[in-house]
């Protein structure tokens, strides 16, 4: 599986990105689906995941401004963010677990200025 994440870049805070991530390879259906950043100077965390059902999940700090979804027929998860802020600047990576492995993308950079 490879993945390819798009749709970083430089925004003011209160905008908004939409980005994109497409899995690639031969594989059946993809189970767990997440967007996961890192920030310089900080680990690596959870944004959110989507389950194959479409149940999703959050951390605190984006709920109510970002929403992840996904395309089953495509093969692409999406994070939807609005109202950016500063610190949401950071490297964001989409996440994909099938038969039971571990898949990262190479990465996007989300940049948000005051």
């Amino acid at each position: 599986v490879q993945l390819q994440a798009s749709g970083g870049g430089l925004v003011q805070a209160g905008g908004s990105l939409r980005l994109s991530c497409a899995a690639s390879g031969s594989f059946g259906s993809i189970n767990t689906m997440a967007w996961y950043r890192q920030a310089p100077g900080h680990e690596r965390e959870l944004v959110a995941f989507i389950s194959a059902g479409s149940s999703t999940t959050y951390a605190d700090p984006v709920k109510g401004r970002f929403t992840i979804s996904r395309n089953n027929a495509k093969n692409m998860v999406f994070l939807q963010m609005n109202s950016l802020k500063p610190e949401d600047t950071a490297v964001y990576y989409c996440y994909v677990v099938y038969m039971a492995r571990s898949y990262w993308g190479q990465g996007t950079q989300v940049t948000v200025s005051s």
